[in-house]
């Protein structure tokens, strides 16, 4: 099965997120707000388009961590999918 193209904005998050170098997270708070997010160098968070990230994780192009659960929020790693390992996400994303 072929993935479906990718527009110019997603790929550059989807390279972003293969960095290894920059570690990106999804914060999912007890309101159900998400926001996936990265840090600059010189320690300055970063927030990514949501709609954007969101597709992506639907498409099994990233694919999440394990959850790190607090009372307000639930944070996972975010990470690109393995190559060849298409399967749209179908989990929902919730705290």
């Amino acid at each position: 099965m072929t993935r479906p193209r990718l527009s110019s904005r997603a790929a550059g998050l989807l390279r972003l997120i293969m960095d290894q170098r920059v570690p990106v997270f999804l914060t999912v708070h007890a309101n159900g707000r998400r926001r996936y997010g990265c840090w600059q160098s010189g320690g300055r968070p970063v927030a990514l388009p949501t709609d954007e990230c969101d597709a992506l994780y639907a498409a099994g192009r990233i694919v999440l961590g394990d959850p790190v659960v607090d009372r307000a929020k639930t944070t996972y790693r975010v990470r690109a999918a393995a190559r060849g390992r298409y399967r749209p996400a179908g989990v929902a994303l919730t705290a």
